[in-house]
């Protein structure tokens, strides 16, 4: 039974409540928030394993719930959001959270999110064999999940370090943005292939110029690929 602790930010009471009791039943730990500047004090002592964050907070929205978060902590967020735009899951990943669930949600659905979440971002202890690619300049362990650039660990949230793994594991082999979000993200993912480019986008601005042999590179009209040089 899973024991995670799960931090809960919401200014509906009673979707606080229901969350934490669909939640607890589950064998998770739960704490609540009802406004943004709670939430990341309470994130600050509570160290959840997920936070599951509304956009529409009074004090602090989501939005900036997320950027504060991120200055300190890597812990996976999982925004809650009525509106459903395209805007708005594409900003929230951008600003570093995980996933997004649009209300009125299924407990079911909830469930899954989080364990998928769970699972992607924790690493796995059971492996003995060492997951790592190196090249010039550039390591990318996925046993203890750490990149390092120019001998530097650079901090780097699990999914973009899964992917630019996945890609540099098949250097110069071609990925469209499905097969990307099917392979690094799985079939329980539900989002659209916008969560690749955003991805891409933030692993470029750790990489890019580091090295003139390889590339993290767009290959227009079909998608992305790990481009060696020799």
């Amino acid at each position: 039974m899973a024991l995670e602790k799960i931090l809960v930010v919401d200014d509906d009471t009673n979707i606080c409540e229901l969350l934490r009791l669909y939640l607890e039943k589950e064998g998770y730990t739960v704490t609540i928030a009802n406004d943004g500047e709670a939430a990341v004090a309470t994130c600050r002592e509570f160290n959840p394993a997920l936070i599951m964050l509304d956009i529409m907070l009074p004090k602090l929205d989501g939005w900036g719930v997320c950027r504060e978060v991120r200055k300190t902590s890597e812990v996976p967020i999982i925004m809650l959001t009525a509106k459903g735009e395209t805007f708005d899951k594409v900003l929230g990943l951008e600003l570093g959270a995980d996933d997004y669930i649009v209300k009125p949600f299924d407990a079911k659905e909830v469930l899954a999110r989080i364990k998928a979440v769970l699972r992607r971002s924790t690493p796995t202890q059971n492996d003995k064999d060492v997951k790592e690619v190196r090249y010039d300049k550039l390591v990318i362990n996925l046993t203890n999940y750490e990149l390092q650039v120019d001998g530097k660990r650079v901090d780097t949230p699990p999914k973009e370090l899964e992917l630019i793994f996945h890609l540099a594991s098949n250097p110069n082999r071609v990925y469209t943005r499905d097969q990307l979000l099917d392979e690094v993200w799985g079939f329980d993912y539900y989002g659209d292939s916008r969560t690749v480019d955003v991805h891409v986008k933030r692993l470029r601005e750790k990489l890019e110029g580091v090295s003139d042999r390889w590339e993290l590179k767009t290959v227009w009209s079909v998608g992305y690929k790990f481009e060696t040089r020799a």
